[in-house]
């Protein structure tokens, strides 16, 4: 009898069953769905995560390659603080990231294609616009409009805030409330809105500057002097224009600016090198602050003002009209909204009959009479080239 061999001869391979030893199946079957043939991470990897982690207290950079710099980039947070970013980090893609984590629209046009600038500048606005009077600390923004000068050509202010009202019991026969706020006999604070000139000194290549002295979505909370552009506002104001020499554009809407406050400012602004377009639209000014703006033309190298929905009349006009007669640069003159009784014999007279360049003139919704619509469209032609 033959013994059966010790070895039991191989199925065939239709009898074969992989699963039944489940030490094999270990050995192809991965319990871990990322599980890969790399099972160590590169050296170099763990290194630059290192770096990511750590970049706030090590912000080692320069010294890697551009592949690995790259890679760092594009996975730090955008929560850093502007301490270690602002200028060590000039790769766009980074305040590319920084500016859609902030804000859901940003038009990088309007900033010379330049995200960090946009990064930069909205960032010292929003600062600015968030500043109260005596209750905020002026330190961080100082110390961003430090980080920031080289990079901030423009700033956008479209509220400011006053300082906190505080209640305070008085008779009937006390005095009114002065024009800064602040009830006589009561201590003053120390500013009725942000001072530009805290930060006028590190940001002297300021071009264009848009400010409005109100408050947004006040709700119920309304009052009138939530806008309100101050003596001590217009004073403060005044000064910096000594210091923003390379500015190109002032812009002061809709903050109840009345004659007294345009001289201020027409006053500090004359003999500036490089302002080009001045606009003071919707606000008060009437006939003696159109005179201040008047003797500014001939003394500036403007050429464009716009004085739209103020309280402008006739002798106004009149002198706007006897300024641009002598004048050769202003090319844009924006009057519409005003009060304007125009009754002269001859309208306001257009420098592009001496100079040969284009102007334009707005009128619109004033009340002007028919003698001057007729010796306007006589001098119409005069003016077309």
């Amino acid at each position: 009898m033959t013994e059966a061999p010790a070895v039991p001869p191989p199925l065939p391979l239709g009898g074969r069953n992989p699963a039944a030893d489940v030490r094999k199946m270990r050995r192809i079957i991965t319990e871990d769905l990322t599980w890969s043939l790399a099972v160590v991470p590169l050296l170099s990897d763990l290194c630059l995560q290192q770096i990511i982690r750590n970049f706030y207290k090590n912000p080692i950079l320069e010294e890697l390659l551009s592949k690995h710099r790259v890679k760092v980039l594009n996975n730090i947070p955008t929560s850093l603080p502007l301490q270690v970013t602002a200028n060590r980090i000039q790769y766009e893609d980074y305040w590319r990231r920084c500016c859609a984590d902030r804000w859901p629209i940003g038009d990088v046009s309007q900033y010379g294609g330049s995200w960090k600038r946009l990064f930069l500048e909205r960032h010292l606005e929003s600062l600015i616009e968030c500043f109260i009077p005596d209750v905020s600390d002026v330190g961080p923004i100082i110390e961003t409009a430090k980080l920031c000068q080289d990079y901030v050509k423009r700033l956008n202010i479209k509220e400011l805030l006053p300082p906190i009202k505080v209640d305070i019991k008085k008779d009937d026969d006390d005095e009114e409330v002065s024009d800064s706020g602040s009830e006589a006999g009561v201590d003053l604070p120390s500013m009725d809105h942000f001072d530009l000139g805290l930060i006028s000194s590190v940001l002297p290549g300021l071009e264009e500057l848009h400010l409005v002295y109100g408050v947004k979505n006040c709700g119920m909370n309304f009052e009138w002097n939530l806008f309100h552009f101050t003596d001590r506002d217009c004073t403060a104001l005044a000064q910096t224009f000594k210091v923003f020499r390379n500015l190109k554009v002032f812009r002061l809407t809709r903050s109840k600016v009345d004659d007294s406050k345009v001289r201020v400012l027409m006053r500090s602004l004359l003999n500036h090198p490089t302002l080009l377009h001045l606009d003071l639209s919707h606000n008060r000014i009437s006939d003696c602050g159109a005179r201040a703006s008047a003797k500014l033309l001939n003394q500036s190298p403007v050429q464009i003002l716009n004085l739209c929905n103020n309280n402008l009349h006739t002798y106004g006009a009149q002198a706007i009209a006897h300024a641009l007669s002598k004048n050769s640069t202003l090319t844009n003159l924006n009057l519409r909204l005003n009060q304007i009784e125009m009754r002269v014999e001859r309208p306001c007279a257009m420098p592009s009959a001496q100079t040969g360049a284009s102007w334009t003139l707005h009128l619109g919704s004033n009340e002007l009479s028919r003698p001057y619509a007729t010796i306007a469209a006589q001098l119409l032609p005069k003016q077309v080239r």
